[in-house]
Formats: C-alpha cells, sequence, structure tokens
C-alpha cells in the first residue's frame, strides 16, 4: 500500500505508537511527518509504502494548533504529566481580553526558542527525555522559531487558563511557548492540551 493516510492521534498515544500500530495493520513501511507530544490530539499525517519518500518535502511545512494554557503551576514535563516545581498565585486583573490579546499578539514574529527537556530532540544519539528521565542536565540547543498569528480563543479566570490558537513554524514547541507566555503574565504554567 502506497499514500498518505490522515489520523486523529488521540491523547496518551506518542506518535511512533500510531506508526506502529498502523504498521501492524497494513503490513507496510509507514512513517510520520511530525511529532505530537503523547498528551496532544490532533492530527497525525502517516506516509504509507512509497509515499515515505515524499516525507522531505512535506515534513517542513508550517503548523496550526490550538492549546489550552493553566496558569499557576509548573510542571518538571511542561505538561499536566509532569511533577510538581512551582506555584504561584495569578492576579486575577491579567483576565482582561484586552490585556490577554496584547500578551500573545507581542509573540508575533521570529524569536529564539528553547525546547522543553522532556522533547524528542537528540544530543550525542539520546533522546532529550531519556537524559530528564535521568536525572542529567545537558545543554539543550535553541532555535530560530515563527510565530506568524496568535488569537485569544476564550479565558477562564475561575479555572485560571487561557486557549489560543497559534500558527506558526515547523520545529515551534507549543509548551515551551506556554511557558513563555506564562513568564510574561508574571506567573507559572502548565500545558494542558492541544
Amino acid at each position: 500500500m502506497n499514500g498518505i493516510i490522515i489520523i486523529n492521534k488521540a491523547k496518551n498515544l506518542t506518535s511512533n505508537n500510531v506508526v506502529n500500530k498502523v504498521k501492524h495493520i497494513l503490513n507496510c513501511k509507514v512513517g510520520h511527518i511530525g511529532t505530537l507530544d503523547p498528551n496532544a490530539t490532533g492530527v497525525l499525517p502517516l506516509l504509507l509504502g512509497d509515499g515515505t519518500k515524499f516525507a522531505k518535502y512535506l515534513i517542513n511545512h508550517d503548523k496550526k494548533y490550538c492549546a489550552t494554557l493553566q496558569l499557576g503551576v509548573k510542571m518538571s514535563t511542561a505538561d499536566v504529566e509532569g511533577d510538581i516545581l512551582e506555584e504561584k498565585d495569578v492576579d486575577k486583573a491579567i483576565f482582561n481580553e484586552q490585556y490577554l490579546l496584547e500578551i500573545l499578539k507581542s509573540f508575533i514574529g521570529k524569536q529564539v526558542q528553547t525546547p522543553p527537556v522532556y522533547s524528542a530532540i537528540k544530543i550525542n544519539g539520546k533522546k532529550l527525555y531519556e537524559y530528564a528521565r535521568k536525572g542529567i542536565d545537558v545543554e539543550i540547543p535553541t532555535r530560530i522559531i515563527e510565530i506568524y498569528d496568535i488569537e485569544l480563543v476564550k479565558f477562564d479566570s475561575i479555572k485560571k487558563n487561557i486557549t489560543f490558537s497559534v500558527y506558526c513554524s515547523k520545529g515551534t514547541y507549543i509548551r515551551s511557548l506556554c511557558e513563555d507566555i506564562a513568564e510574561r503574565l508574571n506567573t507559572v504554567r502548565v500545558y494542558a492540551r492541544t
């Protein structure tokens, strides 16, 4: 079988879990273009058979995400799966639509981003999360990313979260973007979902 299929990835599955399941079902070569965090849900394009030859043409495209950002709690993994590292009060005054829009829009453009320590980026042949799980500190290489557009979808001052959509370049880590947004809001955060 050759071609491309689109999978709506469920939560708690890695992109490789999905690839392996499809490979087992279809009994052919399968690859994915782009990686979704296990905690994320959404579109995961898979290439089948000879379709895998097109990966180099498809992988470098821009992405769109929708994320919910829970403010006031910092987690070790930068998502809801980790251990609590820090808790900080969230000033209810930040839950003002105009203010939140200004903060979000301030991220539009090119910027240097540091990927989260719990990511699949390889350093010396090992994934960053392998080092993190063993408590080994490594220097994380920064990267240039670009935010083309970012929009406030909704916010909840009682639950202390904001939901936003973002159109960004390949290689943008939404968990890192969430940490940067929380920092500008003078609080800490946990990335809830995409």
